[in-house]
């Protein structure tokens, strides 16, 4: 709210101050005392204002009051009337009062604040009443802030209504950024229980149902006579489920389509990549190099540093995907062996007994709800005498008799249905310790295996034929790489992690090329297999300091 100043008040509740401070007033302070200020001479019909000497200092005045409209005037003539009073002050704004005492002085109340600043302005005018030269004629004005109670009520009325307004504010404020309250549930009744259960099964409406029927059983509305149909809301609320499931599948599969998509959009900005740079090396070569200028030649390079800075990136994030997409196709191709397979045939079997288990346990439940109404139903046609309403409860009874029935013949249906479920779950049991003995039998032949082919080895290791030397200056160079690369890897490499590093500094190297080279080098590099069975792997690790021993 402009004007309101929330460190004063009187009855608003903030912290009251001293309304005696200065500076507290709502009209802006008068100009600065450096500045000169150049008065003229004032004619009025029954007297004239002179101006004080210019050199001067400004006459004194008391600090302003909090809302100050009355001045004090001092150094009036002694033969001034308050209808010339009012004539030379009137000037500055409204009067609503004059209060002139018998001294030579008074107290003048202005309508407005701004009012007051006038009047100060007049304080060191010389007044003379027409153009006598008599003393009683003439003064020297002196005007003052005066400290006036009405003024200071005015102002705390103020202040008052300002603070109103500002609290009104807040709360209005505070009331838009709340946030609304939830809708009322209604009570429980058979009407609403129906209503309930249809907008149970429709899915726009079904988070809304669910809390209305959550709030229903907090409430301990669930009783012997409500129990069907609460269970029934209950069943119908179970069978969202299935739905749910679904979507998530559906946004699964949009996941993946959406990371299919980033993979492709990936290779295509890589192959970009790897032609921009082909342009930068082919412009560096000496054919093109030579007649570009030095500035250019300096361009040139910080873009294609920039460009190979990029590709590799860009390399390393497609790498790292095809190395996640490696790992989950050898999870799967795990997944595909026959003891897992039946662990997963066993797991979906079990699935289905408990699901099996669960249809067979809620029929029971329905079967003894169906019974505690025959039974509520018995009581009442006992109590009641043999009317239309007995005829139509004997109706009801005959066909709660032929659903139990119905009922029961479910039940030996599911009931053989386990039976079933049970020796098949038997029979592949039986098969897994099968397959558990077949695999122990196959793993002990490759652990034969594998001895007969670390025997070859150290057959080889210890042959005095060794392969023929290095051909170029690049396979040495290579084989100081992969020496060092291994030296840091004490416990061995496969050939696709060595493969993937150096092919971060020759692109062209194939995996096949460096396995040649360290299969003609036995007493540098030696292979070794870690591993059973799925999990068997193929490791090269540096063993020139252990010839050397």
């Amino acid at each position: 709210v402009p004007g309101f100043d929330p460190s004063l008040s009187m009855m608003t509740g903030i912290t009251p101050i001293n309304p005696m401070i200065p500076g507290m007033g709502l009209v802006p302070p008068p100009p600065p005392t450096d500045v000169p200020v150049v008065k003229e001479i004032i004619h009025c019909k029954s007297c004239t204002l002179f101006p004080p000497n210019p050199n001067l200092p400004p006459p004194s005045t008391r600090e302003r009051p909090p809302g100050c409209k009355t001045v004090f005037v001092g150094g009036l003539p002694e033969n001034a009337t308050e209808e010339i009073i009012q004539e030379v002050f009137e000037q500055c704004g409204d009067i609503t009062a004059i209060r002139k005492s018998k001294k030579n002085f008074c107290h003048i109340r202005f309508a407005e604040e701004f009012m007051v600043d006038k009047a100060i302005y007049l304080s060191g005018y010389r007044m003379r009443l027409g153009s006598s030269t008599d003393k009683k004629d003439s003064g020297r004005l002196h005007v003052d802030f005066a400290q006036a109670r009405d003024d200071f009520y005015e102002w705390e009325c103020k202040q008052r209504m300002l603070a109103r307004e500002e609290r009104h504010r807040r709360k209005m404020e505070e009331d838009r950024l709340r946030p609304p309250s939830p809708p009322a549930i209604m009570h429980y009744s058979e009407h609403e229980a129906a209503l309930l259960a249809e907008k149970l099964k429709d899915d726009s409406k079904f988070s809304e149902a669910i809390t209305v029927l959550l709030t229903w059983i907090e409430r301990g509305e669930v009783n012997r006579r409500s129990a069907n149909q609460f269970y029934s809301m209950v069943q119908s609320a179970n069978s969202h489920v299935r739905r749910l499931m679904n979507e998530k599948a559906a946004h699964e599969q949009e996941m993946e389509q959406a990371k299919e998509s980033f993979k492709n959009a990936l290779t295509g900005i890589l192959t970009q990549f790897e032609q921009i740079v082909a342009v930068f090396n082919a412009s560096t070569r000496q054919k093109a190099w030579d007649h570009f200028s030095k500035a250019q030649r300096k361009n040139i390079d910080i873009w294609r540093k920039h460009s190979e800075e990029l590709r590799n990136a860009h390399s390393e994030q497609l790498m790292g995907i095809r190395r996640e997409e490696e790992m989950e196709m050898s999870d799967d191709d795990s997944g595909d062996n026959p003891s897992k397979k039946l662990r997963v045939d066993d797991s979906a079997l079990a699935a289905q007994a408990y699901a099996l288990k669960e249809e067979n346990d809620s029929l029971r439940w329905q079967l003894d709800a169906y019974r505690n109404e025959v039974e509520l139903l018995k009581q009442e046609k006992g109590q009641l005498f043999r009317t239309e309403e007995s005829l139509t409860k004997d109706q009801q009874l005959q066909f709660l008799q032929q659903t139990m029935q119905g009922m029961q013949q479910q039940l030996l249906s599911i009931q053989e249905e386990l039976n079933n479920k049970k020796s098949e779950l038997e029979q592949a049991k039986e098969e897994q310790t099968h397959t558990q003995a077949m695999l122990k039998v196959l793993q002990e032949k490759e652990i034969n295996v594998l001895t007969v082919a670390l025997v070859n080895q150290d057959r080889e290791k210890n042959s005095e034929k060794r392969s023929p030397g290095l051909k170029s200056e690049k396979e040495a160079l290579l084989i100081g790489i992969i020496s060092t690369f291994l030296h840091v890897h004490p416990f061995g490499a496969n050939i696709e992690y060595l493969w993937s590093y150096m092919q971060q500094l020759d692109s062209r190297i194939s995996a096949n090329e460096i396995e040649m080279l360290l299969m003609r080098l036995p007493r540098m590099f030696k292979q070794e297999f870690t591993g059973v069975g799925a999990t068997l792997e193929k490791r090269w690790k540096f063993c020139a300091f252990e010839g050397i021993k």
